[in-house]
């Protein structure tokens, strides 16, 4: 099943919930239609919301400490929550549930295609947000599904190999940028252990454990099985000890992993600290909220834009030469 299909399902059970507690608020307490139609979505929302605020409080048992730079005052907690819920609601039930994969060519773009990778659980309706200012800067794009939902992480390898030469074959360039997601980010070193990094320009993970999450525990399926970690100083699985194990300096150098110190679904959150690899760390943002919190998207933007005005001076000094 497709993240699509099981998300629209997800919905329709929602959906009857609510409907049927604005059934029973009708039938028992005599409520009117708009009084039942605010219970039962107001009783799905605030179950969503329970969901959200457990997942901080089990990243919180199992986080690395918070540098002092990066703490938040309770008011700044709360907006983060409501960011989280908000985000994830809005990618679960509007883009997710509508999402097909896309490819946007702008002709004459002097930046590298930009592949999209979503994480676990998700589908190309994350780059919702992202896409739009890619399209902004006139910056080709495409978008892909990573399917068997609970698969292998070695499996996505092919689709990933797949996607990267169909974007740089249409935007006729040698290399390509990969922006990916949470498990998107494993996933895509896994595409490069196996396919080389010559092709790739840089690798700009969001909120990935690259060190594995406690919370992984309770996922299912294979790939959940791949991010395991057992205890904040607990051992990484051997999935991704083997991961790490096979990666020369040259690969990690075209890593940049950027990562919320207050990150609700990976924790330790310093699970996305990769040496050799560029990290970059901000505070107050959970982790479905990386693909739209606007100083995240502009983080990325930025080392896009990093990548072109390099390549423009390498291109420039050969010219001189």
């Amino acid at each position: 099943m497709s993240s699509r299909t099981l998300l629209r399902w997800l919905l329709l059970v929602q959906a009857l919930a609510a409907l049927g507690i604005g059934a029973a608020g009708m039938h028992w307490l005599g409520m009117n239609g708009w009084q039942a139609a605010a219970l039962g979505l107001g009783s799905v929302a605030l179950v969503r919301l329970l969901i959200n605020t457990n997942n901080f409080l089990m990243a919180a048992r199992a986080a690395s400490p918070t540098p002092p730079d990066y703490r938040v005052t309770p008011g700044a907690a709360l907006k983060m929550l409501w960011e989280e819920f908000s985000t994830s609601m809005l990618m679960t039930s509007w883009h997710m549930p509508r999402a097909r994969a896309h490819t946007r060519i702008h002709p004459g773009s002097t930046a590298p295609p930009v592949l999209l990778v979503h994480g676990y659980g998700c589908n190309s309706g994350y780059w919702a947000h992202l896409a739009p200012r890619l399209d902004a800067a006139r910056i080709s794009h495409a978008t892909l599904d990573l399917e068997p939902l609970t698969g292998d992480i070695d499996g996505y390898a092919a689709r990933i190999e797949e996607a990267a030469q169909q974007l740089r074959a249409q935007a006729g360039a040698a290399q390509l940028i990969v922006v990916a997601h949470s498990m998107g980010g494993l996933a895509a070193r896994a595409w490069m252990r196996t396919h080389g990094v010559e092709r790739v320009a840089r690798l700009i993970t969001l909120g990935t454990p690259h060190h594995g999450t406690c919370l992984a525990a309770f996922g299912l399926g294979i790939n959940a099985g791949q991010m395991r970690r057992m205890g904040v100083a607990g051992p990484e699985c051997a999935w991704l000890n083997a991961l790490a194990g096979g990666e020369a300096p040259e690969v990690r150098a075209r890593i940049v992993s950027l990562y919320s110190h207050h990150d609700n679904i990976i924790a330790p959150q310093t699970s996305s600290e990769l040496p050799g690899a560029r990290n970059l760390a901000l505070g107050g943002v959970g982790h479905v909220a990386l693909g739209r919190n606007p100083r995240v998207l502009a983080m990325v933007m930025g080392e896009i834009e990093a990548v072109r005005s390099d390549r423009a001076a390498t291109a420039a000094a050969h010219h001189h030469h």
